[in-house]
Parts: structure tokens; sequence; C-alpha cells
């Protein structure tokens, strides 16, 4: 029988190799005990909403009532799992501005996945922070992947957000999402005459490109979009996870915003929220 883990590492002779491998293997071994807990809490929700009392889930389970009302109650939300699990990968672009030769990151963007990453850490999970490089290659055939990008930056994101069969974006003079089932069109409010403080954003997930799993994408037409989908991300991801899970689904984000700071005021569904299965 091949040796386990810990007698694998126990049996390093190098003790800085052993440090090292030992703290690896515990930090993989702490988020796996958080996605345990979070299926766990998961599956008791949803035996409960289908009507099997808790005594009932107890007996089959093996455990106490007091033991699962306790699980029902505590540790990670089951709702985490709308960004991912363990460690998500958090993309944001680089850009090119007029009178600077560096590559730059909008403050905007920046903001927000910091308040995102800050978002997963409350659900238990590690983040990592990645640019999407000049030009707009990105590998997407990566798991627990969320990137904040439009079509306009990345082709290889325009790509993919033309495998969505509900809502579009379009180029008329300006950028604008669209929703081909209604036919309505939302313009950022920067965009029309008179202007007003009001943006609309992307939010859904979609295949990769291998079919091997699932993108999480978001980004406004305007960067005050991108705050906004957070926003509503921080204040309303149960719900978002009740409607949809995990599976595919896109909507369109409706966002108000203080004109001084950009700061969301208000977000909300601006369009229908589009499981793709039913589409």
């Amino acid at each position: 029988m091949p040796p386990s883990e810990l007698e694998r590492i126990a049996s390093i002779d190098d003790p800085y190799l052993l440090i090292r491998q030992a703290t690896e293997r515990l930090s993989a071994a702490q988020l796996e005990v958080t996605e345990l807990a979070r299926l766990r809490r998961r599956v008791i929700q949803e035996l409960h909403a289908q009507g099997i009392s808790y005594a009932q889930i107890a007996q089959q389970a093996g455990l106490s009532r007091g033991r699962i009302h306790q699980i029902k109650h505590t540790g990670p939300a089951p709702e985490g799992a709308f960004l991912g699990a363990g460690t998500i990968t958090l993309a944001t672009p680089l850009k090119r501005e007029a009178n600077n030769a560096r590559p730059v990151v909008a403050i905007e963007d920046v903001t927000a996945a910091k308040r995102l990453e800050d978002l997963a850490r409350g659900f238990g999970m590690a983040a990592n922070l990645e640019h999407v490089p000049l030009g707009g290659e990105i590998d997407l055939n990566r798991p627990n992947l969320i990137v904040i990008c439009g079509p306009k930056l990345s082709p290889v994101m325009g790509a993919l957000y033309e495998s969505d069969p509900v809502i579009e974006w379009v180029k008329d003079g300006a950028w604008t999402l669209r929703d081909s089932r209604t036919g309505e069109v939302y313009r950022s409010g920067e965009d029309s005459d008179p202007a007003r403080p009001v943006d609309y954003a992307y939010l859904g997930r979609l295949p990769r490109p291998d079919g091997q799993g699932n993108v999480l994408v978001f980004t406004g037409i305007h960067p005050q979009g991108t705050l906004g989908v957070v926003d509503l991300l921080t204040s309303e991801i149960a719900t978002l996870w009740g409607q949809v899970g995990e599976e595919r689904f896109s909507t369109v984000i409706g966002v108000e915003y203080d004109p001084a700071t950009g700061e969301p005021v208000r977000a909300e569904l601006a369009s229908p929220l589009y499981r793709h299965e039913e589409s």
C-alpha cells in the first residue's frame, strides 16, 4: 500500500523541503475541509427544503439532530460556491493610456477585484489576482476563474461573450448591451444626451472554450457598472445562488452611481435572469 501524504512528508530528509511541503499540504487540506463543510451544509439545506425533517436527516446520516442543526447554521455558507470552490482566480485587464507608455489597470477594476476578493475570503475561500495582458490573450480553460473584462480589450473575451444565447454586446457608436429575446437595448448614461449617472453591466457564467467547465464573467459598459456588479454580489449573492446555482446564466445589471465618486448608489437586475439551459 502506498504511503499516505503524512508519511511521505514525514520521511523527507531535507528539513526545509519538509517545512515547505507540509505548509503546502496544510493549505490544501484546509481548503478541502472548507469545501466539504460547505457541501455538507448545502445538502442538508436542500434536503430540508424538500420537506425532509432535521430528525429524519439526522437518522439517515447517522448524526444527532443537534449536530444537524449546528451544521445547518454554522460553517461556510453554500452560496459561496457561486464564485467557485477552493482557490479562485480573479483576472482584470491591463490597458494602455494615451499618454502613458506603460500598461495600467483601471482603479475601478482594482477596487472591484479587491472587494470581490474580500467577499470570497468571507466564504472561507482563497483568491489569486492576475491580469489580462495587453492584447487580451487569456487562458479561459481553468477552474474557478472569474474574469472582469469586456470585449473591447480582449478578442478572447469577445468570443466568449458571443456564446451567450441571450445577452449581446453591440458596438453602436458606443458599446451597448442588447437582450435578444426582448429587443431591449441598454445604453450607459455616460453615452446618452443628456448624460446621466447610470451604467449597465453584464454578469454571467459562460462555457469554457474546451467545454470542461464554466467561467464567471462580468464588466460594466463603463467602470462604474463594474463596481455596481460587485455591490450587487455582496448584497444578493444568496439570492443569485438560489436562482442559478452553478449553472450557466446571464443578466444585465443596472447601476446608479454617485457622479462625484463613481461609487454605486443602487444596483439591481435590469433584465431577466436567464438560465441558459432554458434558452
